[in-house]
């Protein structure tokens, strides 16, 4: 086959099934195992075939010398051909037996027929001269045993390629259960469950390949763990360290004189100041050691007169009311990161919704950056040049942290019109609050919910 003959055969299976052809390892296992184990009875069945046949063509010809042994007895004594169809001269004869009987050898000769049965020849120089020769076919009964084994050798290559199948699926499922365990606990461990081990994740007793990516995949993980719990720590001191001279540097801005000057030295100290604060609450997020002080509350109310009171010129609209259980203080920080973040990314005009446990902040600016969806917020990540470029990138991950506490979910995307195309401007960001509906406790655990009798199982009720 040329190059563009499989170049165009490439291209049309990229066409038929994308880029790569996707297969489990349980199928490449069970492939191979029925590819060799098919080979292997096929190599099997063609020497048992050809030993089969080899044989009995022997044990033929011996039985053909033997007759035509005593053939030439009667022959030399009566002169009588009429026995096992014996022939003076047969002019039919093999060219090949008839050059063996000239040299004055007894021989015997398997003449083949294209898919037929083969005829066995024997022929002995005689005294006067003649040649005596004698032609039977291959016995009916040899053929029917012939048959018989190839019959037998084909349901056994087709048992052994079927058995391999099975054996295949049976330790490629096993290897292949092991894998997507070990790949689930992996991505849990990217989640951040750094309490997940791959290694206790797959189990199993024997030890093989897998175990030593489990292991790896855990130091992996350890090691990155350390130096992520590092980096916090060195981040957090940092912070705390800067506080207090921050600190000190807006309390000596407010002694100076009146003036521009003035005016830049105190806003520059205030966000310096409020990004340290801003760090220090990043790091107790990932600490994973905050806690949500709940309260119960009417969420709709709630949102309406916390944005109120942070910015008065966004709307809200309640689309349904519903009480929730929450921390206030948390919960307000979230909504208050969310509207800073649409003021300095975004634009007017801003809108907030409440639906039931749901609340919605959009604006009508260029919507989020492609990382941001993908990935989520990240600290110091402001986003792309479509946007404005201000601020620490703190906003949002806060925000995403806060939400963590409280059990809810912060997703992220952007509005774009009907029909419009992946590559056509956006024309707004949405960023949607998930409120749980259990909240979480004070230890960070979510409440035993209470089934009654009529909800409970049998083995319950029983006792048993």
């Amino acid at each position: 086959m040329s190059r563009g003959k499989v170049a165009a055969l490439r291209a049309r299976l990229r066409a038929a099934f994308g880029p790569r052809l996707r297969t489990g390892v349980r199928w490449k296992i069970s492939a191979a195992i029925a590819l060799v184990g098919a080979l292997v009875a096929v190599a099997l069945s063609l020497v048992v075939h050809n030993a089969a046949r080899v044989s009995m063509l022997d044990n033929a010809r011996d039985v053909q010398d033997e007759r035509i042994l005593y053939a030439q007895r009667i022959y030399e004594t009566s002169g009588r051909t009429s026995q096992f169809g014996m022939k003076i001269d047969d002019p039919e004869m093999p060219k090949e037996l008839l050059s063996k009987v000239l040299a004055g050898r007894r021989a015997t000769y398997v003449e083949e027929h294209d898919g037929g049965v083969p005829d066995i020849w024997a022929a002995v120089p005689l005294s006067d001269g003649h040649i005596l020769s004698l032609h039977t076919r291959f016995t009916d009964r040899s053929a029917t045993v012939m048959k018989d084994l190839d019959q037998a050798l084909v349901i056994g290559s087709i048992s052994v390629v079927f058995g391999g199948c099975a054996l295949g699926v049976l330790i490629g499922g096993q290897l292949s259960r092991r894998l997507r365990k070990a790949a689930t606990a992996a991505q849990e461990v990217a989640r951040g469950q750094t309490d997940v081990s791959v290694r206790d994740a797959i189990g199993g007793v024997v030890r093989d390949e897998t175990d030593d990516l489990a292991r790896s995949v855990d130091a992996m993980a350890d090691a990155l763990k350390q130096r992520l719990e590092a980096e916090r720590r060195v981040t957090a001191d940092i912070a705390h360290e800067l506080r207090t001279p921050v600190t000190g540097l807006l309390t000596a801005a407010e002694l100076l004189p009146p003036g521009r000057p003035t005016e830049l030295v105190r806003d520059r100290a205030q966000a310096m100041r409020t990004l340290v604060e801003d760090v220090l609450e990043v790091a107790r997020l990932d600490s994973a050691a905050e806690r949500a002080e709940l309260q119960d509350l009417m969420l709709g109310e709630f949102v309406t007169r916390r944005i109120g009171a942070l910015n008065s010129e966004v709307s809200v609209t309640v689309v349904h009311e519903s009480e929730v259980t929450t921390d206030p203080r948390r919960l307000e920080r979230i909504l208050g990161n969310l509207l800073a973040n649409a003021a300095k990314h975004g634009k007017p005009p801003v809108e907030v919704s409440v639906e039931g446990r749901v609340v919605r902040v959009r604006d009508h600016g260029p919507g989020f950056p492609a990382g941001l969806l993908a990935e989520g917020p990240s600290r110091f990540r402001t986003g792309s040049t479509d946007r404005a470029g201000v601020g620490h990138g703190l906003g949002l991950t806060i925000a995403a942290g806060q939400a963590r506490v409280l059990g809810a979910r912060l997703t992220f995307r952007n509005v774009t019109p009907a029909g419009a195309g992946p590559d056509d401007p956006a024309e707004g960001a949405v960023a949607v609050l998930w409120l749980p509906e259990h909240a979480p406790t004070n230890t960070g655990s979510y409440p035993m919910l209470q089934l009654s009798d009529k909800y409970k199982p049998d083995k319950y009720k029983h006792g048993t």
